[in-house]
């Protein structure tokens, strides 16, 4: 089972959430932490790293002596990476998505591709837990690729738990594609809702099962859990505003060790997924393709 953990934006416990689910299960259990800007579960769950591997991207090289200038490469490029100005090709490797076009179209075959470091991808181990996660290299904008590359990593004879970007744009759907289940992390704030709304309504085409957990559940309104049963998003669970959280938060202590009364609450957790999960399934058995 895959089963990713996001939010509509940062700072709501999302990290917290999937690093705790993580832990409870434990040797079940894989996390990848695909935030590949600011990735944080290593902080909670302390890792031992036993291989990091270069991620790269086919970005072209020109070879201005077999060049016709005739533009062809330019014109396939949908991201302007490439550009023919007057006697000379200009490459625009930041803008590049290696997708190879301009080598294919190329009549005179000027057009090779070096690869461009991206960032890393890091495995490990986190106590029985095994752990992934991506890092971006400074600068760089295309985290898409390094997700798609820590993806490659989940093993399929665990429940991998994938903690997504923040938000609702790219990284969060390349996240959370192909994964059996969303939980959606919130907090009763006006904030916390707009941000939920947009990220349910963005994730919601690729039809994956979600749910919401509430987390400082007594703080600010009624207004999410209003907006969950209009949505007919389940509500998982609710975390309450707790200052001993905060503070074990603040050391890197993850939220069992903090409070392990909450395992009972994850491992419920987990079994609540498991069932929407299965229910999912039969219903899409039911209806045909």
């Amino acid at each position: 089972m895959k089963i990713a953990v996001a939010s509509g934006k940062g700072g709501t416990g999302k990290t917290t959430i999937a690093t705790s689910l993580a832990a409870v299960l434990d040797r079940r259990a894989q996390i990848l932490d695909c935030d590949v800007e600011e990735p944080n579960c290593h902080i909670l769950m302390s890792p031992s790293i036993n291989c990091s591997e270069v991620v790269t991207l086919p970005t072209p090289l020109i070879d201005m002596d077999r060049c016709n200038l005739c533009g062809k490469c330019g014109e396939v490029c949908n991201f302007s990476a490439i550009l023919t100005i007057g006697k000379t090709v200009l490459t625009f490797p930041e803008l590049c998505h290696g997708c190879g076009g301009c080598v294919l179209l190329c009549p005179e075959k000027a057009i090779s591709e070096i690869p461009r470091e991206l960032g890393v991808v890091e495995t490990g181990q986190a106590g029985d837990v095994e752990f992934v996660h991506g890092r971006i290299r400074i600068g760089e904008a295309m985290a898409p690729p390094i997700i798609k590359e820590v993806k490659k990593r989940i093993n399929v004879n665990r429940i991998a738990i994938l903690d997504a970007p923040p938000g609702a744009s790219c990284p969060v759907i390349n996240t959370v594609r192909g994964t059996d289940f969303v939980i959606m992390v919130t907090e009763p704030t006006p904030f916390g809702l707009h941000d939920l709304r947009i990220a349910v309504d963005a994730i919601r085409p690729l039809g994956i099962p979600m749910g919401v957990v509430l987390n400082r559940c007594d703080i600010g309104n009624d207004e999410v859990n209003q907006y969950c049963n209009h949505a007919k998003l389940p509500m998982l669970a609710e975390i309450p505003f707790d200052r001993k959280i905060a503070v074990g938060y603040s050391r890197g202590d993850m939220l069992i060790k903090t409070d392990p009364d909450y395992m009972n609450m994850f491992e419920r957790l987990f079994q609540n997924i498991s069932c929407l999960v299965h229910e999912s399934s039969k219903v899409h058995e039911v209806i045909p393709a």
